[in-house]
């Protein structure tokens, strides 16, 4: 009866230790795949990084400082990128409306802000379900010449839901110098440009299906697209999740709508915000030449000739 036992008390203990090690090996397979499939690149971080590392960077809210009074990440400073663009004078549509500032306004105004050039910054939106907020912020900061500027991937949802503090109040910070000396046009192109050497560009459009097939919703001088504008949706960028999708299916994506890495590809949405947020995952997926049109569809609808 002793021996019947202690063989009965084996078995259950090598069958709990096997029932162990499957699951420890099912959860590690389920984190493996998880980080497979998360979007990586020199741009953007996950919402448990910046949960890390918060006291030593600088957290944009990108919405805004109406936005961030409704709930914000705590520690955390708005600025809107209409903060950050020539749209005080004039309307929608004209020459020089939405374009970055020149470098002497974009120092002064980053400098009130506190965003100084030699710190982390990272910048936060609503991810899917808003329009490319801190991309378009994140893509002006780079081409102002700051070096380490990354955004969170899923924005505001994700830091909530990875349990950062929430408060009803953005944080000001000490005003800073800041010298920009010159704007990069590496990934960034204007109407004239555009225009003159047009058949040297794979255009993209990122716009909804309704503004793409002609729908006036933003007040736009007229509805369509660009001339044999390809479209592809910011909104097709993220997953059920609301995070981006892997590199590998975002790569996919663009070459299936015909898109090589080595073309000249120009992004342009209503107002060149949701078109920075594409530019910036389109490099990271290795097509470098992409120019973002900050003037984009508001300016071209204005003064050129549009598609239905």
């Amino acid at each position: 009866m002793k021996k019947l036992l202690i063989g009965l008390l084996v078995l259950v203990t090598v069958g709990l230790t096997g029932c162990s090690v499957s699951e420890g090996a099912a959860d590690s397979s389920k984190a493996a795949q998880k980080e497979s499939t998360a979007f990586t690149g020199k741009y953007i971080v996950n919402a448990d990084y910046v949960k890390k590392n918060l006291d030593d960077l600088i957290l944009i809210d990108a919405r805004g400082e109406e936005e961030a009074g409704k709930g914000t990440i705590k520690g955390a400073t708005a600025i809107g990128w209409q903060n950050l663009a020539s749209v005080e004078e004039g309307a929608s549509g004209d020459k020089n409306w939405g374009l970055i500032l020149d470098p002497a306004e974009l120092s002064k105004r980053l400098g009130e802000k506190g965003i100084a050039k030699d710190k982390e910054i990272i910048l936060f939106a609503n991810g899917a379900k808003g329009w490319g907020d801190d991309g378009r912020i994140a893509w002006e900061l780079l081409a102002a010449g700051y070096q380490d500027v990354k955004l969170v991937d899923g924005g505001f949802a994700a830091l909530t839901k990875a349990g950062l503090k929430k408060d009803f109040e953005s944080t000001k910070l000490k005003s800073v110098d800041v010298q920009i000396d010159s704007i990069n046009s590496e990934h960034l192109i204007r109407t004239e440009e555009l225009k003159k050497n047009y058949d040297e560009y794979k255009v993209v459009d990122v716009r909804s299906d309704e503004e793409y097939k002609g729908e006036v919703l933003y007040g736009e001088a007229k509805g369509g697209h660009l001339p044999d504008a390809i479209h592809l949706r910011y909104t097709d960028l993220f997953g059920k999740n609301g995070q981006l999708k892997s590199k590998e299916k975002l790569t996919q994506l663009f070459e299936d709508a015909g898109l090589a890495k080595e073309d000249q590809i120009v992004t342009y949405c209503t107002a060149g915000i949701r078109s920075a947020y594409m530019e910036l995952v389109m490099e990271m997926c290795g097509f470098k030449q992409v120019k973002n049109y900050d003037g984009s569809y508001y300016r071209w609808a204005k003064v050129e000739d549009v598609e239905k």
